[in-house]
């Protein structure tokens, strides 16, 4: 299948080819993106995203360096993953979030205990 891209949305104030990277390391772990599906070529996303071809290429640059895609010159460029991997996307994305929430509670002057607490009480809602 191909990959749409039609539910990307820019978000202001990341680089726009840490957001497609992003955007389908998300969709890997969600699952909405399968071994095998193709990619746009970088000129049809380029187009589609109203962003320069040279940002395209550098996040598939990118995603080719982590293992995520394989591209051939003049070939379509597809997902390449297994669950292994898959996992440690999954993991680093969570790590990420993790890190930046952490952050923002000791800003705040949060314990670790209170802060252990209070995901512990806004795990419970969320299961409610």
């Amino acid at each position: 299948a191909m990959i749409s891209f039609d539910d990307f949305v820019q978000q202001a104030g990341i680089p726009i080819y840490v957001q497609i990277v992003l955007y389908l390391k998300r969709a890997i772990v969600g699952g909405i993106v399968q071994d095998g599906d193709e990619l746009p070529s970088r000129r049809v996303l380029s187009a589609r995203l109203g962003v320069n071809p040279n940002t395209i290429q550098k996040a598939y640059r990118i995603l080719e360096e982590e293992g995520l895609i394989s591209s051939h010159a003049g070939a379509k460029s597809l997902v390449v993953f297994d669950q292994k991997k898959a996992a440690q996307i999954r993991r680093e994305l969570l790590e990420e979030d993790a890190r930046r929430l952490i952050l923002a509670m000791r800003q705040t002057g949060l314990s670790r205990d209170e802060a252990l607490t209070l995901v512990g009480e806004l795990w419970e809602e969320e299961e409610t």
